[in-house]
């Protein structure tokens, strides 16, 4: 077995987040007078909400702190589930884990939802961890979840790969 730790990103990876989440979204942009579609939207998807906020709309910090507010209120009550898992994801996990593969995640989304859509989708029974953001702000970065997940857990890193997020899979090397 080559790779004996396999870290999966959970949106656009493992789950179609592209619904609950865009539309989330385009509730926090109707509070500041912003309309949009859900399509072009979906650039939300993965990277952190404040620097999307910023990016993508020129918020400042502050307004994009708001903004993750008002995206919560939304994502909280009615987008978590708003999600679904793409199909073969359960049978790619099943066989990696009965290869004695330790199944990891490691997301840019809060931890605390992160958990919530493992479970409420049947795929929690699959991974030994999860590690994510805190709703605090904490960690938002992949390579601060990757990092925080090297600390914590002990992962032989020439033995471990990261699958889905923004950049191609790579081996994690280090403090990633």
């Amino acid at each position: 077995m080559k790779f004996k730790h396999i870290l999966f990103d959970l949106d656009g990876t493992l789950t179609d987040p592209f619904s609950g989440i865009t539309k989330s979204v385009r509730y926090s942009l109707k509070k500041f007078g912003i309309d949009s579609e859900l399509e072009p939207l979906k650039r939300f998807i993965g990277p952190p909400l404040i620097d999307s906020y910023m990016e993508f709309f020129g918020f400042d910090r502050e307004a994009a702190e708001l903004a993750v507010k008002y995206y919560r209120e939304y994502y909280t009550r009615d987008g978590i589930f708003d999600n679904r898992v793409y199909d073969g994801i359960p049978e790619l996990l099943d066989k990696l884990k009965e290869s004695g593969h330790e199944l990891i995640v490691a997301t840019s989304k809060p931890v605390v939802f992160a958990k919530m859509i493992l479970e409420r989708f049947d795929l929690a029974k699959y991974f030994d961890f999860c590690f994510g953001c805190e709703l605090d702000g904490r960690r938002t970065k992949k390579g601060e979840v990757i990092a925080w997940a090297l600390e914590n857990h002990p992962i032989d890193t020439s033995r471990a790969i990261m699958v889905g997020g923004r950049r191609p899979a790579t081996r994690c090397r280090g403090r990633a």
